[in-house]
């Protein structure tokens, strides 16, 4: 077999291509399976920090949708998830606009939201499973009788009965 590269020309057995070959499906399929392991991460993360936000957790698992609920859990406009429709940087925009607010939402610090914003799954999953508590805002308030507010999610417009 021969090989043209900027006009030189490489002859390799078919032994040789093969094994080339093999070697790039291998580096691909551990790729795919290091991105497949994040995804799992995240989702997991992802899943549980809703339940803490008085959402159900399956929402996650429903691309875009599971944005726009993030969004609002982070006390955003839900429609600021277009962002990621843009070109380039659209998606980065739109994780360090709503980590900034998610952060405090939980009761987390700057530090945590840029944490968010570099190691996401690994965040995700400390919201979720760590101590934090949804209190969107920062700082829970207090009702007229002393106690504790209640904790009651931002009304979803995509379920029927709730607006």
């Amino acid at each position: 077999m021969h090989i043209n590269v900027d006009g030189n020309t490489f002859d390799i057995s078919a032994g040789e291509a093969g094994g080339l070959f093999a070697g790039f499906m291998a580096f691909f399929a551990v790729i795919w399976i290091f991105a497949l392991i994040i995804m799992i991460i995240m989702i997991v993360g992802m899943w549980k920090m809703f339940e803490k936000a008085g959402r159900e957790g399956w929402k996650s698992l429903i691309p875009f949708y599971n944005m726009y609920v993030l969004t609002e859990i982070s006390g955003q406009n839900g429609w600021l998830f277009l962002l990621c429709l843009i070109p380039g940087v659209g998606a980065l925009i739109w994780t360090i606009l709503v980590s900034l607010k998610l952060a405090p939402a939980f009761g987390k610090d700057t530090a945590f939201a840029i944490g968010l914003i570099l190691l996401g799954p690994i965040f995700y999953l400390i919201l979720g499973f760590g101590s934090a508590k949804y209190v969107l805002g920062g700082a829970p308030a207090a009702s007229a009788q002393g106690g504790a507010a209640p904790k009651e999610a931002p009304k979803d417009p995509w379920i029927a009965g709730q607006n």
